[in-house]
């Protein structure tokens, strides 16, 4: 599964991590990707996202069928 949330998207950082005698190595920081169907009842059938956990804050707080809305205007086949 590609570690890019679908609704907001985000995708993976970069760091360092730092051992306890501070020498440093480059990591991922990867975001919190959950693979999670919705009804939408526009489209009148199931749609199933790639979103973060914050991206399924979005759908709840705005609707799925405003994000919906907004990923077709973008171009985001689902």
């Amino acid at each position: 599964m590609a570690a890019h949330c679908q609704v907001t998207g985000a995708g993976p950082g970069s760091g360092n991590r730092v051992s306890h005698s501070n020498r440093k190595t480059k990591r991922r920081f990867n975001p919190n990707i959950q693979k999670k169907s919705y009804f939408v009842p526009s489209l009148g059938r199931k749609v199933t996202l790639n979103v973060s956990a914050r991206g399924i804050k979005v759908i709840d707080a705005r609707g799925i069928d405003s994000v919906i809305s907004e990923l077709i205007a973008k171009g985001v086949k689902l």
